[in-house]
């Protein structure tokens, strides 16, 4: 299977932002991708007005280019996500897959919203837009299952956890990282997601500064199920990066490393259930008799 990430710079300027989908998207597919991401809020990305201006209906120009060209080039398009305009004016930060026969054949709202204070910068995602309510699989026209999630969704490793044991052998992260974090952390949390879950990994990310002050860091990549980044895009605003994914190498890493296999569902059940923060508890619950509680200085 050949897939591609796209990297984009995507600014107030939709049109612009179009074009520029369309352009590296029509190039990934002549380099034979027949899967392609699009990172996050690709049709328009700047300040927090400039996103609200500018979110669109789900029969909007962005969903309708998408199902439009996936259906001409004959591709699975992850096409990133979109800022969907709810009825009641609310925002959903929604990623879209599009089957190669132009329907929707999933839609995923980002269940974490970015309220974070980074470098400086305040960011309060839930001051306009909704979290979604459930993860979401959706099978590529070859039946393999990808997990649909969404930038921040990154930094949570049980969504993963739950998609990947649930099916998914993909799991796709359209993204808008920050400078400051893809610098810091975006390579060794996409790593983590892969390995943990011995899943691969395809992120695309945004690059460059979309609006005053507002900057991503790019570094857009595919990861294999052992943790090695197959491919990558340079320090570039627009580019993307193309690689095959090995599935039957996937299934001998999946079985040297059960670890989707061995997972405890009742551990995992048991720590959902508890208060927030009564891991003293959890422990005595999970662990043998004579294991020893942690404390704050024994993680």
């Amino acid at each position: 299977m050949r897939t591609a990430v796209v990297q984009l710079r995507s600014t107030p300027d939709s049109a612009a932002n179009l074009q520029a989908a369309d352009r590296l998207t029509r190039a990934a597919a002549a380099r034979g991708a027949t899967v392609v991401l699009l990172p996050e809020k690709w049709p328009l990305l700047g300040r927090t007005g400039d996103v609200r201006a500018g979110a669109e209906p789900l029969d909007g120009p962005a969903v309708a280019w998408a199902r439009a060209t996936a259906a001409e080039l004959g591709i699975d398009l992850l096409a990133g996500s979109v800022a969907l305009r709810r009825p009641d004016g609310r925002l959903a930060n929604t990623a879209l897959h599009v089957a190669p026969d132009g329907r929707l054949a999933a839609a995923y709202g980002k269940l974490h919203l970015f309220d974070a204070d980074v470098a400086g910068t305040r960011y309060r995602e839930s001051a306009d837009e909704d979290a979604g309510d459930r993860p979401v699989l959706s099978a590529l026209a070859d039946g393999t299952q990808v997990g649909l999630t969404v930038c921040y969704d990154l930094r949570f490793p049980e969504l993963h956890r739950t998609l990947a044991a649930a099916g998914a052998r993909i799991l796709s992260v359209p993204a808008a990282f920050t400078e400051r974090t893809t610098q810091a952390h975006w390579e060794v949390l996409l790593r983590s997601r892969a390995i943990e879950n011995g899943a691969f990994v395809l992120a695309a990310n945004q690059h460059g500064e979309h609006a005053p002050g507002i900057r991503s860091g790019g570094r857009s990549m595919i990861v294999d199920p052992w943790g090695t980044i197959l491919a990558e895009v340079p320090d570039v605003d627009e580019g993307l990066a193309v690689a095959d994914l090995d599935l039957d190498h996937q299934d001998v890493v999946r079985e040297q490393l059960p670890v989707l296999r061995q997972r405890r569902a009742d551990v995992a059940a048991a720590l959902g259930a508890l208060p927030e923060g009564d891991l003293a508890a959890a422990w005595r619950r999970a662990a043998p008799p004579t294991a020893t509680p942690p404390t704050e200085e024994q993680p």
